[in-house]
């Protein structure tokens, strides 16, 4: 059975294809978390992360921008962005802890995205985190 770090891969791996244009990308949801075995519980879970954020986007990338100190959103990596907007969509619409969010964003972005990834999302998280 697939854990909840799983699904939340599963998840950027999906908000990164959005990103790119691809935003037909939730018509195929299903089956692309079905291929990483993400099933039942956790592909609820999934589903409801990726909708929320999509549903959100706008908050979520307004929140990101007022973080960001040295530069603007378009010059974020696509996958540091999707972690991100995965992150802060947890931390304002979710009941999780808040250092949980972090923590889970940092190890993701340690294995998928930049060697400077998890220092840059910690920092905007936590700055997030503190307001």
């Amino acid at each position: 059975m697939a854990t909840r770090t799983q699904a939340r891969e599963s998840v950027i791996g999906l908000l990164y294809a959005y990103d790119l244009g691809n935003e037909q990308i939730a018509k195929f949801s299903d089956i692309l978390l079905e291929d990483k075995k993400i099933r039942n519980k956790q592909k609820d879970f999934a589903l409801a992360l990726f909708n929320g954020t999509i549903q959100n986007l706008q908050a979520v990338d307004q929140e990101i921008t007022e973080h960001l100190k040295q530069r603007e959103i378009k010059d974020v990596g696509s996958v540091e962005k999707a972690i991100l907007r995965l992150s802060i969509y947890e931390i304002l619409f979710s009941g999780l802890d808040k250092p949980i969010i972090i923590n889970e964003a940092i190890e993701l972005s340690k294995r998928l995205a930049s060697d400077n990834a998890p220092k840059f999302i910690n920092g905007v998280l936590d700055s997030i985190e503190k307001k």
